[in-house]
C-alpha cells in the first residue's frame, strides 16, 4: 500500500520563480503533446503512443530551449499524463459514458509536476527538500519519511502556497492498541455519523459557517474588472476561504477516523454512491459539505495500515429494517425514530441503521450470521 507524506514548501523568490517556470514549461508541453495527438488523428495518421511522444522530447528541447531547465523525467511524466487522459477517454467511449475529451490547460489549470523516480533527484532533510533543477527549498518537515519513496509531486495551491508530496511503499504498520470491539457507522446529515454503540458525531457544517464570508468575497471580486491586479487580489481572498474550509474538513475526517480505528477492530460502513446522491438539489450542498467519501477513505487506509478489518456494505434497507427482528417498514426522512410494530423496538433511526450495517459487515467477513445481532439495550 502506498502512503503519502506531504510537506509545505517555503521557497525564496528565486526558488518560487524556478518552481513556477517548471510548472509553465510542463503546461506548455502538455498542450503541445495534446495538439500533436489531435492533429495526428485528424490527419489520418492514427494515434500517437506514449513512447512516440517521449521520443520527440529531444527535438522539442532544441525547438524550445527552456524545456532543458526541467528535469527529463518530469517531462516524460507529462507525456504519461496525456497517455492516461486518452486511455480514460477511450474507456468512457467504449462504456457509453460521457466521453470528456482531454482539454488544453490554460494558466492556472495545470498546478503540479511529478518526479517519477525519487532516488537521485529528490531528497528530504530536517528542514529542507532538495528537488532536481530547483535546489534546496526550505520546508516544514513535520514527520520523517517512512518506507521507500517512489514518486515526488510538487503542487501549487490556488492561494499561491507550494507543497511537496512523497508517495512511499513498504511503510511500517501503525502501532495501535489491541481491540476485540466492532462498530457499524451510519453517516447522515442531521448528525455526521451514528455508531452502533449508541454514540454520534455532530455534523460540523464547515461550509455553512463560511458561506456568508464567501458570498461577500465573491461579490467584491465580481465588481473588479477582469485581468486587473485588484481582481487577482480578490480572487486570492476567495481561494483562502475555500482552502480554510477544506483544511478544517480534512482535519475533522482525520481526527475522527483515527479515533475509530484506534478503538475498534472491525469497522463496517455504508458503500455510499455520493456522485448519484448529489443529483438531488435539495441535499447536494449538505452532502458535499459533509464529505462522506473523504471520511470513509481515511477510515479505509488507516484501518489497513493498523491491521484492522474495514468493510463497506450495501446500504439498501438498512434504515427500513428492524435491527432486532428484521421487520421492514417505510421510513420517510421526516421520521427520526424507529418504532417496530413486531418486537416493539424503539430507538433512533440512525442508531438502528448502524446496527444493521454492523450485522451485514460481520456477515460479509464471516464473523457471524445475519441473525446474530447485537441487541440494543432497552
Amino acid at each position: 500500500m502506498l502512503r503519502t507524506f506531504q510537506y509545505r514548501l517555503y521557497p525564496t523568490n528565486a526558488e518560487a520563480t524556478l518552481l513556477q517556470q517548471s510548472l509553465d514549461e510542463c503546461r506548455w508541453l502538455y498542450n503541445h503533446l495534446l495538439e500533436q495527438r489531435k492533429l495526428a488523428w485528424e490527419g489520418g495518421g492514427g494515434s500517437l503512443s506514449y513512447f512516440d511522444q517521449c521520443a520527440s522530447l529531444p527535438v522539442l528541447k532544441e525547438f524550445r530551449p527552456s524545456l532543458k531547465l526541467v528535469n527529463a523525467q518530469v517531462l516524460q511524466n507529462v507525456a504519461g499524463r496525456i497517455d492516461l487522459a486518452f486511455k480514460a477517454f477511450f474507456r468512457r467511449v467504449k462504456a457509453g459514458e460521457k466521453p470528456g475529451y482531454p482539454r488544453f490547460k490554460g494558466w492556472g489549470w495545470y498546478d503540479s509536476f511529478t518526479y517519477p523516480q525519487v532516488p537521485g533527484v529528490c531528497k528530504v532533510a530536517d528542514r529542507t527538500v532538495t528537488l532536481s533543477r530547483i535546489g534546496q527549498v526550505k520546508a516544514k518537515v513535520h514527520r520523517p519519511i517512512q518506507g521507500i519513496p517512489k514518486t515526488c509531486t510538487v503542487k501549487r495551491h490556488s492561494t499561491g502556497k507550494w507543497f511537496v508530496s512523497f508517495a512511499c511503499e513498504a511503510v511500517p504498520t501503525d502501532v495501535v492498541p489491541e481491540s476485540v470491539e466492532a462498530v457499524g457507522v451510519d453517516v447522515g446529515l442531521t448528525n455526521f455519523a451514528a455508531l452502533s454503540t449508541g454514540e454520534s458525531i455532530a455534523a460540523p457544517r464547515f461550509f455553512r459557517q463560511e458561506e456568508q464570508a464567501l458570498a461577500r468575497a465573491q461579490r467584491r471580486m465580481s465588481k473588479e474588472s477582469k485581468g486587473t491586479a485588484k481582481r487577482r487580489k480578490r480572487r486570492q481572498v476567495v481561494a483562502r476561504i475555500h482552502e480554510r474550509v477544506a483544511n478544517r474538513r480534512k482535519d475533522f475526517a482525520h481526527q475522527h477516523s483515527r479515533a475509530i480505528v484506534n478503538r475498534f477492530q472491525v469497522i463496517a460502513v455504508e458503500d455510499m454512491a455520493v456522485n448519484r446522491m448529489v443529483h438531488n438539489h435539495c441535499f447536494a450542498k449538505s452532502i458535499m459539505d459533509a464529505a462522506w467519501s473523504q471520511f470513509e477513505a481515511c477510515l479505509s487506509y488507516k484501518a489497513e495500515s493498523a491491521g484492522r478489518s474495514f468493510v463497506a456494505v450495501n446500504p439498501a434497507y438498512t434504515t427500513q429494517d428492524c435491527s432486532r427482528c428484521g421487520h421492514r417498514q417505510a421510513m420517510p426522512l421526516a421520521i427520526r425514530a424507529y418504532h417496530c410494530p413486531c418486537c416493539h423496538l424503539e430507538l433512533d433511526r440512525d442508531h438502528n441503521a448502524s446496527l444493521n450495517i454492523l450485522a451485514l459487515g460481520l456477515q460479509s467477513l464471516g464473523l457471524g450470521p445475519r441473525s446474530r445481532r447485537v441487541y440494543p439495550a432497552e
